[in-house]
């Protein structure tokens, strides 16, 4: 007789379920398999197990079966009046299990003493390794390093910060700022600033020098230099870099200067690079001849005093006269002590140009300009006597010579009259000089000379030549 399981499938509708078995007790290909899942692939629930369900699947279901040992399970084609109960099942799988437990300690028993030889030259690899990474760990820091503004972070073993600068090749001049000093110790997490030194040619007011910053910008090197630039002129942006190589910077503070120009005075307050810029700004301008107290392309000071002068100039023309030279030569044939007058000298005529100025309306000493020659001088010729005089002449010396010369020229050698033509001591005229022997004008020879001449005249003609005075010589 059926059982109730039979007899539901057999059920009407159910037709299409059943089939006899294909190759090795599997179901036809067409037979679709039920989405019931299998009992056994449930996990276990605590407490006593629940009995089985009534089954509503057709005739021939699929269970897992387990045909080797650690394979995975295959679906059997079991018929379902043949199923292997639930909890039968349970318990040969648990069964398996310590069996395969079992078998796995006694395997590792037996391979003891050959593993542990294999794993200890293994063990002792991963003990070096890790005593070598403890240190290396250790020593290793983390940096943060800061190079002319430019920040980074990097793992170093250096002990100092001079190793560390020499790690990242960065060479330290005089003129670099270098924070903390070199040769301070370090730790993780320290940070070291480096600053390299820029050269900066550096004008202020006119004043030139070259001056050293670790600024990287003008605004920071004015600064660092304590150089007071609000109001100043600069020559470069104050936001500009300065590269490492340097620059060139010129500074034109804000200046106080005094002008004085047509009879006023004038304060200024500046920034100007020049002396004409100034007046410039203070509405003056210079005209024509006009210039200024210092050079106006000069620089001007705080404090300075500055004077416009008004010039107005012109030219003038003057004759002049150009003196002679006078030419002395020695002569023989006349007494020593006589200077004879060979050539009379006159004076040439020269033509100058002057420029005379007026500043502030005041007359300047005029300045020569050219100079040019209209007749030259012509040159006096003297003649020096060498000739040595007889010391005495015989049959005058005996008479009173000073008297007579007293009476005619007052004992004055130079003496002359009223009409020229007498002259000396004895008051000679010039040829009878000249017949005595003597040369050139008879005042212009020595006292001495002239009195040898006045005794050999009167040798010759006795007194005659001083009619008045001639008596002076006897008495």
């Amino acid at each position: 007789m059926p059982s109730a399981t039979e007899a539901r499938a057999s059920g009407p509708g159910t037709d299409r379920h059943r089939g006899p078995p294909g190759l090795h007790g599997f179901p036809p290909g067409h037979h679709r398999v039920p989405p019931t899942p299998s009992p056994l692939s449930a996990p276990a629930a605590d407490g006593p197990p629940a009995p089985p369900r009534a089954s509503t699947v057709p005739r021939y279901d699929y269970f897992p079966y387990r045909s080797d040992f650690g394979e995975s399970p295959r679906l059997r084609y079991i018929p379902a009046v043949n199923r292997i109960p639930w909890h039968v099942e349970r318990a040969v799988s648990h069964s398996l299990s310590s069996h395969r437990a079992a078998r796995g300690r006694r395997r590792r028993r037996a391979e003891g003493p050959e593993a542990l030889r294999r794993l200890l030259p293994r063990a002792l690899v991963v003990a070096f390794l890790a005593g070598g990474t403890t240190a290396f760990i250790a020593h290793d820091k983390a940096v943060r390093i800061t190079v002319d503004g430019i920040p980074r972070t990097l793992h170093t073993f250096a002990g100092d910060v001079d190793e560390l600068l020499a790690d990242e090749h960065l060479a330290i001049g005089a003129h670099d700022l270098v924070a903390p000093a070199p040769g301070t110790g370090l730790s993780s997490g320290d940070e070291v600033v480096v600053r390299h030194g820029r050269p900066v040619v550096l004008t202020i007011d006119g004043q030139r020098r070259q001056v050293w910053t670790t600024e990287d910008t003008v605004a920071g090197a004015l600064h660092q230099l304590g150089v007071r630039a609000e109001g100043a002129v600069l020559s470069a942006s104050r936001s500009r870099r300065i590269e490492q190589h340097g620059m060139e910077l010129a500074v034109r503070t804000e200046r106080s200067v005094v002008i004085v120009a047509d009879g006023r005075e004038h304060r200024v307050r500046t920034n100007a690079a020049t002396v004409r810029e100034a007046l410039a700004e203070a509405g003056l301008a210079l005209r024509d001849q006009d210039t200024t107290s210092v050079p106006p392309d000069s620089f001007p000071h705080e404090g300075q005093t500055i004077s416009v002068m008004r010039i107005t100039g012109s030219k003038e023309v003057h004759e002049e006269p150009v003196p002679f030279r006078t030419i002395r030569r020695a002569d023989p044939g006349l007494a020593r002590g006589t200077v004879a007058v060979v050539q009379q000298g006159r004076p040439g005529v020269r033509r100058v140009t002057y420029r005379v100025r007026t500043v502030n309306g005041v007359r300047q000493k005029p300045k020569r300009l050219h100079t040019e020659v209209v007749h030259a001088p012509r040159p006096q010729i003297v003649h020096l006597g060498t000739k040595e005089l007889p010391a005495s002449v015989r049959g005058a010396d005996h008479l009173a010579w000073h008297a007579l010369a007293q009476c005619e020229a007052r004992g004055r050698p130079h003496a002359v009259d009223a009409s020229g033509t007498y002259g000396g001591l004895y008051q000679f005229d010039v040829a009878t000089w000249r017949a005595l022997g003597g040369r050139g004008r008879p005042q212009d020879a020595p006292a001495r000379e002239q009195t040898y001449r006045a005794k050999k005249l009167y040798i010759s003609r006795g007194a005659s030549p001083w009619p008045v005075c001639g008596r002076k010589l006897h008495g």
